[in-house]
């Protein structure tokens, strides 16, 4: 899969290519809308970005837990090199690491909460002048019909390539949906 951003100033326009995306095969899961006007997206009913994915918690907890693994790391060693895991026992050790593991884990990803996701940042200047980022995952197959529908409208102009989602969860989030809407 390969994700495809484009970059509109009108709402009503992202909304008429995300229907005519969704009407030519393209799942309303490879389908995202960035917008800092949350409350017109959603009264267009455009797939937006979920509030938690607009930050960097993800991320910023990844880094935090590398950071936590070299001080888990680092305790172990010392209580090693100084002989207190001999003395003592490894028990309080091993849960320090736990436990210091786990603090910048979550650090991380406190920090994160307050920081625009990092693979979004690039998008800020047109975000705050009042434009709409418009992406879509589509598989091999699925990127002619994409480049079709989006060269008849030219107002979205492209804004480069992506790491798609997974094509694993894009698929969950489809059997869910369905679920979800099957459901009574």
């Amino acid at each position: 899969m390969k994700r495809h951003y484009f970059i509109g100033d009108d709402l009503n326009v992202v909304a008429t290519v995300e229907h005519d995306l969704m009407t030519n095969g393209i799942a309303a899961e490879q389908i995202h809308v960035l917008s800092h006007d949350d409350a017109s997206a959603e009264a267009r009913r455009l797939h937006d970005v979920q509030s938690l994915m607009k930050k960097d918690v993800i991320h910023s907890a990844e880094i935090g837990a590398l950071f936590g693994l070299a001080a888990s790391l680092l305790a172990i060693v010392v209580a090693h090199l100084t002989g207190l895991a001999a003395k003592i026992g490894w028990v309080p050790f091993v849960f320090l690491a736990i436990v210091l593991l786990g603090f910048f884990t979550w650090e991380g990803g406190l920090i994160g909460m307050h920081l625009p996701n990092s693979r979004f940042r690039r998008f800020e200047r047109a975000l705050r002048a009042g434009e709409h980022v418009f992406f879509v995952d589509v598989e091999d197959a699925q990127e002619s019909r994409v480049q079709h529908i989006l060269a008849a409208h030219p107002h979205m102009r492209p804004a480069g390539t992506g790491i798609p989602t997974p094509r694993w969860l894009v698929a969950l989030q489809a059997n869910a949906r369905r679920f979800f809407q099957w459901a009574p």
